[in-house]
């Protein structure tokens, strides 16, 4: 058996700006950071070879990949040319809230079937193949900025180029500012997921309008003096900088917020936090809050008497990785 774990991530700033349609004309950038949640997928020969069996929220038992149903193991496996095996995936956090799970997937089964057929791939050939298989093959309505966090790991300012290419940099900053931002961002659960499809189609097709345009490039210069800060060791501005990126991201697309998420996120400003968003294409899923310590306690407080739980998590600086090698089974 071969196991891979690969992070999932939560985006700061510059959500949006990742979308072909909008960095093909101005360039694009986000600021993002891997956390300790993953993505697990494991592989092994299944003991029938004529059979494939695949296991994640359903489970598929087929003679001919062909007949696989889930879109990505069937796009996959197929381009790979890979069948007679058992492949299963489980999550440390369901899909549909805001932490890039089907790209986190994406890249952790190439990873997987790379590993398995005992062939290397860099980072950037993971991220680069799983925007291929989602936005090329697939024609998912997504950015790539999930891909690259996924792949790479840690803290980094990722910026997409007119010409296609991206780069990914880390933020270099003091451990003891990189501690203290890690502590001041808490997460809570709305209680409801969302499929990021139809809002993210709706964000391209507005792309063409002016004040959208207008607003993210403004969301990639809030991107850009992010890092700025972060570089200087100077949090002072971070709280600021995400409230002022929310309120430019809500107005992209319709269904990114709606009247509780408002209500959810005006009480977290009242009772301490600085700054937040809903992660993810919005509609549901996580809000993310920068609040000083001294104010963590009315924060969650607050949170809890709305019915919103926390969600513990810290930075990761590892992105997809082998965890479990066994017996040699190369093909």
């Amino acid at each position: 058996m071969l196991i891979t774990k690969t992070p999932f991530r939560v985006s700061f700033c510059g959500g949006g700006s990742d979308i072909s349609a909008f960095y093909e004309r101005y360039g694009g950038c986000v600021l993002s950071s891997s956390i300790n949640k993953y993505m697990y997928i494991s592989i092994h020969p299944y003991f029938n070879e004529k059979q494939t069996l695949l296991k994640y929220s359903e489970n598929e038992l087929v003679e001919d990949i062909q007949e696989i149903k889930h879109k990505i193991f069937h796009r996959v496996l197929s381009d790979m040319e890979i069948s007679g095996v058992e492949i299963s995936s489980t999550a440390d956090v369901p899909g549909g809230t805001g932490l890039g799970s089907s790209s986190t997937f994406t890249v952790g089964l190439l990873h997987t079937l790379y590993s398995y057929k005992g062939k290397f791939a860099s980072k950037a050939k993971l991220a680069k193949e799983a925007c291929e298989v989602e936005i090329e093959k697939l024609l998912s309505p997504i950015g790539k900025q999930d891909q690259y966090a996924a792949a790479f790991g840690g803290l980094n300012f990722i910026r997409f180029n007119r010409d296609g290419s991206v780069s990914v940099a880390p933020i270099m900053m003091q451990a003891e500012t990189y501690k203290r931002l890690e502590k001041n961002l808490l997460m809570f659960y709305t209680g409801t997921t969302r499929s990021a499809n139809g809002i993210l189609s709706e964000q391209k097709k507005n792309i063409s309008q002016s004040d959208k345009n207008e607003n993210l490039k403004e969301m990639c210069h809030l991107a850009e003096q992010m890092k700025e800060s972060l570089e200087q060791n100077d949090l002072s501005s971070f709280g600021t900088i995400l409230n002022q990126s929310w309120e430019l991201k809500r107005t992209l697309a319709s269904g990114i917020s709606n009247p509780e998420i408002d209500q959810a996120y005006q009480v977290a400003l009242y009772n301490g936090a600085l700054g937040g968003k809903l992660l993810g294409a919005g509609g549901g899923g996580f809000l993310l809050f920068y609040c000083e310590s001294e104010r963590q306690k009315d924060l969650r407080r607050a949170m809890e008497e709305i019915g919103l739980k926390e969600f513990d998590f810290r930075f990761e600086q590892d992105g997809t990785s082998i965890v479990y090698i066994g017996d040699k089974y190369w093909r």
